[in-house]
Formats: C-alpha cells, structure tokens, sequence
C-alpha cells in the first residue's frame, strides 16, 4: 500500500503552536510599565522591613466579639503581618497567653483566620475569625457575593463625564504575567498557562474634582440611572487631556485580584502612586510610596448571630485632606 509523505512534524508543529497562540484572547488593558518593576522591588522590600517591625495597637480595632475582631490595615503593610499581631490585642490579652482559666482550666487559644485581604499598599477594614467554623461561614458569604465593599480611591486622570458608572469586564493573566482587563465577551476562555478568564464588576461614583465635592449626595446618586460599561474594545484615553485630582468611591461586585485598580486605568482615572497600573508615580513635587486606596467599608450579615453588621475604617490622610479642601 502506497502513501504520501506528508509535513515534517516540526512543520506540523508550528503550525498547531502558532495557531494557537493567535486564537488567545488579547488583553484590553497594557502591561505594566517598564519603570514598575523596580519601584515595585523596591516597595517590597521596604514593606517587608515595616511590616516585620509592625504590631496593632487597640485604637487600630474597629470592631470585636467572641467570633470575630476588625482592625483598620496600614498602608504598606502585609496582610499576614496584621493577622501575627491580632493576639496582643485580643480582649483579654494576659488570659491568652497565660491560657488559664482563674479556676486553672486550660484555655484554647483562637484559630485566627483572614476573612478578607488587601493589597500590601491598600490600607482599610480588615476581618480576622476566631475560629474555623467562622471563618468557612466568611468563605460562602463572600463567593455568593453576600459581602458589601466599598473602597475610596484617590486618582489622577481627566475629569470623567458621568457622576456614577459601573463597569463590566473579564479578569485574568497569562502565566507569569500581570493581572489584565479583558473584553467581557472573552469570559471563560483560557490563556496561556492554563488559567481561565472570569468576569468582574465595579460601580463607582465620584465623590470629589479638583477637591470640589460632588454637588449630589449619595442617596441622590443611587436614584440616577447608572451608565453601564461593557468593556469589549480598547479604552481610548486622549493623551492631550489636563489630568486633575477625582476621589472616587468603589463599590467592587466581585472579588477579584487588583480589580478596583485595573477598572480605574481603563477608566483613564489610574490611582495615584499605583505605577503597575499607570498611577503616577509623581505629582506636584511629592513622589508616592504607594497608592492611594483604602477600603472604607465591610457591610455583611454576621455569621453566628445573624444581625446586619457595617463595619467603617477611618479614613487616610490624603482621603481626609481631599475632603476637607471640598468643604472650604
């Protein structure tokens, strides 16, 4: 039986890897910039020294009960150093530690667990679980999106036509590579390494211009109608435009990896310091260690008793000073 030699396999081969790597879904959002890398060590680094030095003091707590304790996370501190220094302010500190009873009875000491994290440079409300069982109530609150989140962001950009948006998205990242937008069409295809896009949702609304405070209230904000983003092409930002200082508040209806922090660069408003994602890393003379975000709220059902519970971080400097300068 005869038969005809067909391609080389190398030849084969090309074809099939070269076929395949155009049909991967194509980022709306750019990669870092190049000079990200090295302040970015640099942060790192010098969180990684304040935070083995870090330890919370009780004006840090926000909130505590036999279940659960808040506290208010410092900018340029890890996540994982906050939850270490959570038992020298537990009630009853001394009872800890010595883990007797007055009557001598053993005591167990809490099983800490983070219920929420930030980013290193993120500063706001965090929740710390006293107990397993709590902490897998947490789980199931946040992965059904029964856990509200709002963060305010100071950022640098033009000043956005709209008072109240909310923007729609995929989420994900080549392997090795960064955390990018991708179009919201593109939701469940792989990329390369494996990973899968999912989708991500933010609302926002502006709380302040140039320091002018938004003429609306909240409530009023809420009875608008919201401008919905599809994101599905290429954010197009006018590089002519005057770039102003907008603090705006975010409301994240998912919980994704930098999701606030990629929707404000597609939004042409990058936070201010969060070079990875074109915040300037300088404005007006001052050069920024980190960006400006900071989750102000936590609003959820409590696990065990079942009540409403708000909790509310005070705000940063830089929030409180943009406020202040729109009320004069």
């Amino acid at each position: 039986m005869s038969s005809q030699a067909g391609p080389t396999i190398p030849t084969s081969h090309n074809a099939l890897t070269s076929k395949t790597s155009q049909n991967y879904p194509t980022p709306l959002s750019p990669p870092p910039p190049a000079i990200s890398k090295d302040i970015e060590l640099a942060r790192a680094m010098s969180a990684s020294s304040k935070s083995s030095l870090f330890s919370l003091s009780k004006s840090d707590v926000i909130y505590e009960d036999e279940w659960l304790i808040a506290v208010n996370k410092p900018q340029g501190i890890y996540c994982e150093s906050v939850l270490a220094s959570v038992p020298h302010v537990l009630a009853g500190d001394s009872l800890a530690q010595s883990g007797q009873l007055s009557d001598g009875s053993q005591v167990n000491p809490p099983e800490l667990h983070l219920a929420n994290r930030l980013d290193r440079d993120t500063s706001g409300v965090m929740v710390i679980t006293k107990s397993h069982k709590v902490a897998a109530k947490f789980v199931k609150a946040f992965t059904e999106h029964k856990v509200r989140k709002t963060y305010i962001a100071g950022c640098i950009g033009s000043i956005p036509n709209w008072e109240r948006i909310t923007i729609k998205s995929g989420h994900g990242r080549s392997k090795y590579g960064a955390w990018r937008v991708y179009a919201l069409s593109d939701v469940g295809r792989t990329l390369p390494g494996g990973s899968v896009i999912r989708d991500m949702e933010t609302s926002f609304e502006v709380v302040s211009v140039k320091g002018v405070r938004s003429f609306k209230q909240l409530s009023e904000l809420m009875k608008d109608e919201e401008n919905i983003i599809v994101g599905e092409e290429k954010a197009v930002v006018d590089g002519n435009a005057v770039e102003d200082e907008i603090l705006v508040r975010a409301s994240p209806r998912s919980g994704r990896t930098h999701q606030i922090r990629l929707h404000c660069q597609y939004l042409g408003i990058s936070i201010r310091g969060d070079i990875k994602y074109e915040g300037v890393y300088e404005w007006k003379g001052k050069t920024y260690d980190g960006h400006e975000l900071h989750a102000e709220r936590l609003s959820f059902e409590h696990p065990v008793t079942g009540l409403p519970v708000m909790l509310q971080a005070p705000l940063p400097l830089w929030a409180t000073q943009a406020l202040q300068q729109s009320s004069n």
